[in-house]
This record gives structure tokens, sequence and C-alpha cells, in this order.
């Protein structure tokens, strides 16, 4: 068992989640599942899965299979339910990823206090303001303030 890979503790508690085969047990399901958590945890391509792990392209195969099968989402939210049975989870910080995506309130259902929604949309055109201001003067850097024709030295010859 390479560092990383799922424990026999760990194993006995995942393994009722997964699949069986078409023809019964995957033999090498567990090596299998463990090169599909080394992927996501390294960020790595598929095709630099450890050959311990076996064909990268079975690996890859086989995760696509449970990702339209819903399987890691159906593990994940059973992990998720044995922990908070156990104690063992504190459900308000539970994540997968941290990535945010701004929406307008309206997007979501917030409602906001009157004042409280004015506020916030002053903040907001205030920001683009300084945003627009901060923009207009890394562009005026940029554009030439003279023409080559006005610069200093244009039109003499170098010898």
């Amino acid at each position: 068992m390479a560092r990383g890979d799922v424990t026999d503790e760990e194993w006995a508690l995942i393994e009722p989640y997964l699949p069986l085969g078409e023809r019964g047990p995957i033999p090498d399901l567990r090596r299998q599942f463990n090169a599909v958590v080394w992927r996501f945890r390294t960020g790595s391509p598929w095709r630099d899965v450890p050959e311990r792990y076996g064909s990268w392209s079975t690996v890859y195969d086989r995760f696509r299979a449970w990702a339209v099968q819903g399987v890691m989402e159906r593990l994940l939210e059973q992990m998720i339910a044995l922990a908070a049975a156990g104690g063992q989870a504190d459900l308000g910080l539970v994540s997968v990823d941290s990535t945010s995506a701004r929406a307008h309130h309206h997007a979501a259902g917030m409602r906001l206090d009157p004042e409280l929604l004015q506020e916030v949309e002053k903040a907001a055109e205030e920001e683009k303001g300084v945003r627009a201001r901060h923009k207009s003067r890394l562009s005026a850097r940029a554009s030439p303030q003279t023409s080559s024709a006005e610069a200093p030295g244009a039109g003499v010859a170098c010898g």
C-alpha cells in the first residue's frame, strides 16, 4: 500500500458503496479507487497516474463510469452521514471545494432590508468607480504621451 492509499479501516467503510461489475466483484477495485484518489489529490493528468495502479485509461474509464452513475456523490453523502451519526463531523464545516460564484441577491432569493440594500448598492457603485479610475490611470501610462515627431532628439541621425 502506497502513502495516501486508503487504509483497511477506510476501505471497509467505502467498499459497500461502490458498484459491482457486470459479472460480480471487480478484482482490483481498491487499487482503481486509490488511483482515482491519487489523481485528484495530486491534480495530475490522468496519463500521469502511476503504473502501480494499473493502466491510466482503465482507471479513467472506471472513474468516468462512477461519475455518470453518481457513485462518488453517493459515497461522499454516505461518508458524511456516517461521520455525523458518530459525532465526528460538524456539518457546518463540510466542504469539498471552496470555489464561490457571485450572484445577484435576487438569484438566491435573498431578501435584504431596503436601507441595507441601498447601502450595499452604493458601496458596489463606489467600488466600480474606483476600479474604473484605476483602469484609466493604467491605460494612460501605457499609451504614449508624445508622438515620435515631438519627442526630443527626433530626426537626429546617429553616426
